[in-house]
């Protein structure tokens, strides 16, 4: 058992490497961050969706930017499209399971803001409709997914791809590199700000 968990969290590591010597990722982490600032700043929002652990991924970004992440500050703008029941099973059960979270960017999208699509496989039916109909009304499209997903690249302005195909090793990524990215959301709008009570209970983690 021992060494399954070993080699488990040596997958990681190496994956870790492989993430801190892609450039190219690093700066579309960047890019991604940058993006969603600007539309913070002029007054729009962020919606996420995903399914299964992704959409455990789209409500944990969502919170992280609502609620806050490293300290105190103003509220962000983030929906995550996973979390209604009542719209969910409504538009399954009268339209179509691929149109859960398209029909949501259709009520909810305006031009300006921001849609991150998470799919670990990157050919979800439910995300590339939701990534389209962002697209038709003017929302910056963001994928999270793997290494190798045309279907997704063809339909996002940025990608952000983890550099694995097990879907385990991926969400970890995604959530690596999702926290990154909301703490560069935060460091733009209001500084590095010092918390000593978050510090403190770092430490003592």
């Amino acid at each position: 058992m021992q060494s399954y968990i070993k080699a488990e969290i040596q997958k990681t590591q190496v994956m870790l490497q492989h993430i801190l010597a892609d450039q190219a990722l690093l700066t579309v982490v960047e890019e991604i961050a940058q993006t969603c600032v600007a539309a913070l700043r002029a007054g729009h929002k962020i919606l996420l969706a995903g399914n299964g652990g992704s959409a455990a991924d789209s409500q944990h970004l969502a919170a992280e930017l609502v609620s806050r992440l490293s300290y105190d500050r103003p509220a962000l703008a983030a929906i995550a499209l996973t979390t209604d029941t009542s719209a969910l099973t409504a538009i399954g059960n009268d339209y179509a399971f691929e149109k859960l979270f398209s029909r949501q960017i259709e009520a909810l999208g305006q031009p300006g803001d921001i849609f991150i699509g998470i799919t670990t496989s990157g050919k979800s039916p439910n995300i590339l409709r939701a990534l389209e109909a962002a697209r038709a009304r003017g929302l910056t499209c963001i994928g999270f997914t793997r290494q190798v997903a045309p279907l997704m690249a063809e339909r996002c302005d940025f990608m952000l791809t983890a550099p694995s195909f097990e879907t385990p090793k991926i969400q970890e990524a995604h959530i690596l590199l999702g926290h990154i990215v909301c703490a560069l959301i935060e460091e733009a709008l209001y500084g590095a700000q010092y918390n000593p009570k978050y510090q403190l209970c770092a430490v003592e983690a």
